[in-house]
């Protein structure tokens, strides 16, 4: 969230395709990423060599060698030296964090070891000054090494095009699967969030993605089948090792992740609007590092690394602020074992994966909806402690 002229602004990102007009134009783009991001390892390299983090001190060690080696004009050398930089920016706020698994120690080894590296069809950054909008023709006018080509049309959803009306700042030129596709920011505004009449407690899963305190169960069956389905046509893929499978394979490449966020954005829009009909703010558990907190069977891992609970929470918290419901993230431990009736707390409660019988007051509930009740009594009370920002009620 940022805060510009007193109004609060979310970000947000619009996707929208380029259709060059030529295989010259299209030619030309992608040797403008590759020479941009040749350029960027040359700047990283230099970067890592003399412990120039900060962009005023990387430009002018790097700039006219870039420039005049890369075949880059002039901004779009200064657009790669801040990559560079916005790169080992990134690099160090992880490091701090520690978000690196259960190997941390190594693998932060390994990473501060060699300076940072990029593919050369990774994104690059463009600002105005190399790249022109035309909203009513539906086209843009971008700089590569070939020269500038005006006039390329681009398509986007509907919702996209509403939301290019107020684009301000950078947009990132990027490359997959041979096709174009410019990802603009956006500042929306957000709306004041209102004083909650109590939390819709939500619990995330993986057998249910998503089931709510008001007994509502979102389950992944269908998301964890598909998933299993494109497992076992990748290892039948793979042990072919022919051209027409590795075709075949090609085809496939993020068909699932696909698959996983469109759902995870009907769930999280299907909660906000649940939340805001009914005057409530959501409630959801903090799941930072769980991957790393838990233990998981072997037949349960491959479920565990691809549940994207992180992106819903995302999808949710965004959504529900440019609708003005107010989240709150609470502690997880326990939730599973935790009475929402008479807060008994203990692991027998929890009799199975989806049965919950409480052994003090013999309440018998989804283990699920147990769950989110704690969670909705637990952000309630976060609430009221005041432990998170409130909406002002003047």
């Amino acid at each position: 969230m940022i805060h510009r002229n007193s109004v609060f602004c979310v970000k947000i990102v619009a996707q929208v395709k380029l259709l060059p007009a030529s295989a010259h134009d299209a030619d030309a783009l992608a040797a403008t990423l590759r020479a941009c991001n040749r350029a960027a390892n040359a700047a990283s390299e230099v970067a890592f060599a003399k412990d120039l983090k900060r962009r005023n001190g990387l430009q002018d060690a790097v700039y006219h060698h870039i420039k005049a080696d890369f075949d880059l004009g002039a901004q779009a050398a200064v657009r790669t030296v801040k990559k560079v930089c916005d790169a080992y920016a990134t690099l160090k706020g992880n490091l701090r964090a520690g978000n690196y698994g259960p190997e941390g120690s190594k693998r932060r080894t390994r990473v501060e070891s060699k300076p940072i590296r990029f593919r050369e069809g990774a994104a690059q950054p463009y600002d105005d000054r190399i790249l022109t909008w035309n909203l009513d023709a539906q086209t843009v006018s971008i700089w590569t090494v070939a020269g500038r080509i005006k006039g390329i049309p681009f398509v986007c959803a509907p919702e996209a095009m509403t939301l290019l009306a107020s684009r301000k700042g950078e947009s990132d030129l990027v490359m997959r699967d041979g096709m174009f596709f410019l990802v603009a920011t956006i500042d929306a505004p957000e709306p004041e969030a209102y004083a909650p009449d109590g939390f819709l407690g939500v619990d995330l899963g993986i057998v249910n993605i998503a089931t709510t305190s008001d007994g509502e169960i979102m389950a992944g069956r269908q998301v964890n089948r598909y998933r299993q389905r494109k497992r076992d046509l990748r290892t039948k893929l793979q042990k072919k090792r022919t051209k027409s499978t590795a075709r075949a394979l090609k085809r496939q490449r993020r068909k699932e992740s696909r698959y996983a966020t469109q759902r995870n954005h009907i769930i999280a829009k299907k909660l906000v609007a649940t939340a805001e009909r009914t005057s409530r703010g959501i409630g959801l558990e903090d799941l930072s590092g769980i991957r790393q907190r838990v233990t998981a069977k072997k037949d349960q891992r491959a479920r565990l690394r691809s549940w994207a609970f992180a992106q819903l929470g995302a999808f949710v918290e965004y959504k529900a602020k440019r609708a003005g419901v107010p989240v709150v993230h609470v502690d997880p431990r326990n939730t599973s074992r935790q009475c929402s009736e008479c807060w008994h707390t203990h692991r027998s409660n929890r009799t199975s994966q989806a049965r919950f019988a409480c052994k003090s007051c013999g309440i018998v509930l989804h283990a699920d909806h147990n769950g989110s009740r704690n969670i909705a009594h637990r952000a309630d009370a976060v609430w009221k402690r005041g432990a998170v920002n409130r909406p002002s009620t003047a």
